[in-house]
């Protein structure tokens, strides 16, 4: 049996915030893809409010801890609409820190782990949203050059009647 060991780092969409049943997506991932041949150990490292700077200072350590290298190691990150967030008449990350963010971030854990990126949601605000979308269009670029797995999942979502329900 292969001993599969998952962080997926990110904010307060990878911690499931909101979610009922305390699972969120990565809770929901893990146990779908569990089975016979693979034994999945899953650490959900989403810290609500956190923003690519936080996540640049954490995740590391926080990952160390948890993958050792007897198993096969796996992170995913996920967060960026932190950054978008127009607090004090301005974003709380730049748009050109952010990219600086991830970029380390995602060169780091390339260094020892098998990574993949997952895009960021829309939200409930138009304005917002418009800045969410070009953040994540960076982060598809930046993840092509690093030859990293992205997932975007911005436009599926905002066409979704069940995830934009306001």
């Amino acid at each position: 049996m292969r001993d599969v060991r998952i962080c997926y780092v990110g904010d307060s969409f990878v911690n499931g915030t909101g979610d009922q049943d305390k699972l969120g997506w990565t809770g929901r991932l893990s146990a779908s893809s569990q089975n016979n041949t693979i034994d999945i150990t899953h650490y959900n490292l989403g810290i609500r409010r956190d923003t690519s700077t936080d996540i640049l200072k954490r995740w590391e350590a926080e990952c160390q801890v948890r993958l050792p290298e007897v198993s096969e190691n796996k992170v995913v990150f996920s967060f960026g609409v932190n950054d978008t967030v127009v607090e004090n008449g301005q974003r709380r990350v730049s748009l050109e820190q952010s990219i600086s963010n991830a970029k380390s971030i995602l060169l780091g854990a390339l260094k020892k782990y098998d990574v993949l990126m997952i895009g960021m949601p829309p939200i409930d605000d138009e304005v917002q949203n418009r800045t969410i979308k070009e953040l994540d269009a960076h982060y598809q670029l930046l993840c092509k050059e690093l030859n990293v797995s992205y997932l975007s999942i911005y436009q599926k979502l905002i066409d979704d009647k069940v995830w934009m329900v306001v």
